[in-house]
């Protein structure tokens, strides 16, 4: 009898093990997700259910999660919300939507958006974010949908987005970027409308003959 217990308690320390790793990542993410509420202002009560004593936020409104309870998706687009971003959200490395559009949210893109290394989806467009597109979003490299158009946003095309195979929508339309258009790689097939109203970028880039920063100083 007490070979059986042995063995049914060897058994279980696995799960065990995985059960609790499956909550460690619940909780940071939950934690990551709640600075975020934290740091936005929430008028129409759209993040009410974002309850930090909750084990997990995958009951929380607005967030998917994968049947590991890692969060997958993050929606809140049209939500009038305004704040900021935070670089906490780098943290939630399973993330595959990121969709924050037609809110009111202002402040810079944190760079810790490029250690999101499942996201497909990045959805920024109609805020009111500044300061540049950062070179980290090169890592995305299962990026389909990159959309950052109308906002604030300055400085040049980062040139490590070419190196995103899987990218098929790119839209900075109507910001105030600078230099040229990338012509290589993905953005070989991004239709040209999708960088207009931005008065200091120039056409696309002639390799070798333009700097692909001209206009930025």
């Amino acid at each position: 009898m007490a070979q059986i217990f042995t063995s049914l308690s060897l058994f279980g320390i696995p799960l065990i093990l995985t059960l609790t790793l499956t909550l460690i990542h619940a909780n940071s993410e939950g934690d990551a997700l709640y600075t975020l509420k934290r740091s936005l202002t929430d008028p129409d009560n759209i993040l009410q259910s974002w309850d930090p004593t909750l084990v997990s936020p995958c009951t929380w409104f607005h967030v998917t999660c994968n049947q590991d309870n890692r969060v997958t998706r993050v929606d809140l687009g049209n939500s009038n919300l305004s704040g900021q971003l935070v670089p906490e959200l780098g943290k939630l490395e399973h993330l595959q939507y990121l969709e924050l559009y037609k809110n009111n949210i202002q402040g810079t893109i944190p760079p810790e958006l490029g250690n999101l290394k499942s996201l497909v989806s990045l959805d920024l467009y109609n805020n009111n974010m500044s300061g540049t597109i950062p070179p980290s979003l090169g890592k995305l490299k299962n990026l389909v949908f990159l959309r950052l158009n109308d906002n604030l946003l300055t400085g040049p095309i980062p040139r490590e987005l070419i190196a995103i195979s899987s990218l098929k929508v790119v839209d900075v339309s109507t910001n105030n970027l600078c230099g040229t258009i990338p012509t290589s790689g993905p953005f070989e097939h991004i239709p040209l409308n999708n960088f207009e109203n931005n008065p200091r970028l120039e056409g696309p880039e002639l390799l070798g003959l333009v700097s692909y920063d001209t206009n930025c100083s």
